[in-house]
C-alpha cells in the first residue's frame, strides 16, 4: 500500500482509490481546458482607439491562398496599382508582401531605376518571395525581414508604402505607423487596401475588414491625413494618406 508507512494511517480500499484517481484526472482535464480558454481570451487583441479586434496573421501554410486564381477578379490588383499610380524610378515598400503577389507587379512598374522593399515578418514567406522574383527575373526587389513593431525600412526613402489587406493584422499598429511615417519621403504616400466592412455581403470574416471610419480613427493620430478615398475596386477601399503637418 502506498501510504501504509504513515503513522495511524489506514489505506483507502482499492475501489475508493480508483474513484479518487478518476476524479482527479477529470479535474486536471477541466483545469487544462479552462487554462486554454483563458489563454485564448488573453491572446485576443483589440486596438486601443477603436476597440477593433486585431486579426491573426496568416501563416506560411496559407501561402497558396495568396495566389489563388480568383484573386484577379476579387481584388483587381493591376487596376488597384493603376489607381494608386506607381511611377517609374519609385522606391516602394510592399509591407506584408507574403509570396510577392503585388511585389512582382510593382517591380515591373518601377523598372530598373526603381526599387521595391518587400517586407514580411515570416522568413518562409520571404523565401517563397525570393523564388518568385527569381522566376520572373526581377533584380530590383529587396526582401526585408521585419518585426511586429518595425518594418525595418530605410528612413525618408519611400515614395509609397503599400499595405494590401495587412494593416488589420498589425499587432502593434501604432508603433508600425510611426516607423512607416519615418520611412516616407516628405511627399510620400501611405496606401491601405482593406476589405469594406461597410458591406456585409463581402464574404470575408469581420476582423479582416475595416471601415473608412476605423482606418481614419487609427491612422490619422499617428501623423497622417487622408488624401484620397478611391472606391473603384470590387471589394476593397483604396485609402491614400500623406504626412500631416506636425502641430
Amino acid at each position: 500500500m502506498v501510504n501504509d508507512w504513515l503513522p495511524g494511517h489506514k489505506a483507502f480500499p482499492e475501489p475508493q482509490r480508483r474513484c479518487a484517481c478518476v476524479t482527479m484526472r477529470r479535474m486536471l482535464r477541466l483545469l487544462g481546458l479552462l487554462f486554454c480558454f483563458l489563454s485564448l481570451l488573453c491572446a485576443e487583441q483589440v486596438h486601443p482607439v477603436t476597440g477593433r479586434r486585431i486579426a491573426s496573421v496568416m501563416g506560411a501554410s496559407g501561402a497558396d491562398w495568396l495566389v489563388r486564381p480568383e484573386r484577379e477578379s476579387e481584388e483587381a490588383p493591376d487596376a488597384a496599382l493603376d489607381a494608386i499610380g506607381i511611377a517609374a524610378g519609385s522606391a516602394v515598400a510592399d509591407i506584408g508582401a507574403g509570396v510577392g503577389y503585388f511585389t512582382w507587379r510593382i517591380a515591373g512598374r518601377v523598372g530598373a531605376s526603381g526599387k521595391v522593399f518587400a517586407n514580411d515578418i515570416q522568413r518562409q514567406m520571404l523565401e517563397a518571395l525570393r523564388k518568385n522574383m527569381a522566376d520572373r527575373h526581377f533584380t530590383n526587389v529587396e526582401p526585408v525581414l521585419g518585426v511586429e513593431d518595425d518594418p525595418k525600412l530605410p528612413v525618408a526613402q519611400m515614395d509609397v508604402v503599400l499595405l494590401v489587406d495587412v494593416y488589420h493584422e498589425f499587432s502593434e499598429p501604432e508603433k508600425m505607423l510611426r516607423k512607416i511615417r519615418e520611412s516616407l519621403k516628405p511627399d510620400g504616400r501611405l496606401v491601405l487596401l482593406e476589405y469594406r466592412k461597410e458591406d456585409p455581403d463581402i464574404p470575408i470574416r469581420p476582423e479582416h475588414k475595416m471601415s473608412i471610419t476605423e482606418v481614419r480613427a487609427e491612422v490619422e493620430p499617428e501623423g497622417f491625413r487622408l488624401d484620397k478615398d478611391l472606391e473603384t475596386l470590387p471589394r476593397q477601399h483604396i485609402l491614400i494618406f500623406r504626412k500631416a503637418s506636425k502641430q
